[in-house]
């Protein structure tokens, strides 16, 4: 039997779905979160934060990625300096380990070089975004001479990297970038280990279950059908997503008789899809390129995961230099004599260079009007990537409710949006619970409430609930006070 198309072309209903339409409901008054009861067997958490990378206007998402119709040069096409003035950086143009904070520090680095290259000793150069791109130009072009000034709409430092420090949390939590990847990941963790910033490894032992907490066999059923359908693809002469791929190759059809534990080769490849695929990318698979995509491993061996202020590191980059925070650009306009920066509150700043570093979801979005406008062939680059969406869901409990020591948890044959947990107890020693979401569930969940996205969470958790520690009988805890972080 085959897959249906219709599996991957769309995201998971969930129960979320179902408390939307009740809480829509026109006669119905709308309780106060604090009053609304969690109903799920899983203990309600002792501290909650989630992020909204999705609904941020500073980010518009969480990490770029080859969309169905990119092209091999479009990020070296974004690369590429515009009359010698005006230059890009970020994770979206960079050569090796885009979507990355390697790949976010190596552009910066480039460009800062680039910049040397052609600008005089002494230049005025503005930097717009105080990410690790921004940050990494920003150091090298002051430390070589330059004027530089950094220009960030929000009001701290770090971009897409953020770090919660509070008496609720144990340790440094990282709302945003948070795992450094085996690849070309030398140079970011010499930094971190010069910065004295803590890393753990962050090498996974995966555990799926079924909704009925059933531990399942491991099974590569799922990896397998993916690699054979990028093999397929890439020898087929137009580009096609990877849900076609998967279905137009034959690899999706794999066997949707139940097996052990009710479990069939199909829910395999849909977990797989969903929590590896969907969460690693931030891109569904209907709209992630079979052509360009390489499925990230998650918890690879040498992978590191950031546990002691990321954000510091940017800060401490940034020290000493000229920084206009809360300072959003709305316009950037080049002329004869260099480039001129309208800020959306009203003020202008002027430049004889300047690197612009934000996301790409903002420039795809026009939140910066370019003035003439930016070469065809960058705003062709910029409408062909693809901005993925990821987003975390962040819980501390005071005791742990789960018994297995895995760190990474999935349901397989699971009607939840939260198709990956990492389990923070076997890595740091805390009982804290990272849950995933991310593509189409990631956009649709940034417009729910705390209280209704924890009760989801709190419900997709429940296979790994532990009867024999957690009673019963117990009355309910004490709700956090669920806050929200996007930047």
């Amino acid at each position: 039997m085959t897959m249906k198309r219709r599996t991957f072309l769309v995201g998971s209903v969930s129960g979320l779905t179902l408390l939307t339409v009740a809480a829509c409901t026109p006669d119905s008054p709308q309780p106060s979160p604090s009053a609304s009861p969690i109903r799920s067997k899983t203990p309600e958490p002792a501290a909650f934060v989630r992020t909204n990378w999705a609904a941020d206007p500073f980010s518009r998402g969480a990490l770029s990625y080859p969309a169905v119709g990119t092209a091999a040069d479009d990020r070296e096409i974004l690369r590429r300096p515009i009359d010698d003035r005006l230059f890009f950086a970020g994770e979206h143009t960079a050569e090796t380990a885009p979507a990355t904070v390697q790949g976010a520090r190596a552009s910066g680095r480039s460009v800062a070089f680039d910049v040397m290259s052609i600008a005089e000793p002494g230049e005025r150069i503005a930097i717009v975004g105080a990410g690790i791109a921004g940050a990494t130009a920003a150091r090298i072009l002051v430390d070589s001479g330059y004027d530089v000034v950094v220009i960030e709409g929000r009001d701290r430092l770090g971009g897409r990297v953020s770090t919660l420090n509070g008496d609720d949390w144990p340790f440094p939590l990282e709302l945003g970038a948070d795992v450094i990847s085996a690849l070309d990941s030398a140079a970011v963790l010499a930094e971190l280990a010069d910065a004295n910033i803590d890393v753990v490894s962050f090498t996974l032992s995966q555990e799926h279950r079924t909704v009925a907490g059933e531990v399942l066999e491991p099974s590569t059923v799922g990896q397998d059908a993916v690699a054979e359908a990028l093999e397929w693809a890439a020898v087929q002469p137009v580009d096609t997503s990877l849900a076609d791929a998967l279905l137009d190759s034959g690899a999706a059809n794999v066997d949707a008789s139940a097996g052990a534990a009710g479990v069939s080769q199909v829910d395999l490849l849909e977990n797989y899809v969903a929590s590896d695929v969907v969460v690693g990318t931030g891109a569904d698979a209907d709209e992630l390129s079979a052509w360009f995509a390489s499925i990230p491993v998650l918890g690879a061996e040498g992978d590191e995961m950031v546990v002691g202020d990321f954000e510091s590191l940017i800060v401490g980059m940034i020290e000493g230099i000229t920084v206009l925070p809360s300072s959003t650009v709305s316009g950037v306009t080049l002329t004869d004599r260099g480039v001129s920066l309208r800020l959306a509150r009203g003020e202008s700043y002027s430049a004889d260079r300047t690197i612009v570093t934000v996301p790409l979801g903002v420039l795809q979005a026009g939140a910066i009007e370019f003035d003439p406008p930016l070469p065809f062939s960058h705003r062709g680059a910029i409408a062909a990537l693809g901005m993925g969406h990821r987003d975390k869901i962040v819980m501390r409990f005071d005791t742990p409710f789960w018994s297995t020591d895995a760190s990474a948890w999935s349901v397989v044959d699971g009607d939840t949006d939260f198709p990956l947990w990492i389990n923070m107890l076997p890595l740091m020693g805390e009982p804290i619970l990272v849950g995933l979401m991310a593509g189409e569930a990631a956009v649709r969940l940034s417009e729910f409430g705390d209280r209704e996205l924890m009760q989801a969470a709190l419900v997709s958790l429940e296979p790994f609930v532990d009867p024999d520690l957690v009673s019963r009988s117990a009355s309910p805890s004490a709700s956090p006070s669920p806050s929200s972080a996007s930047d």
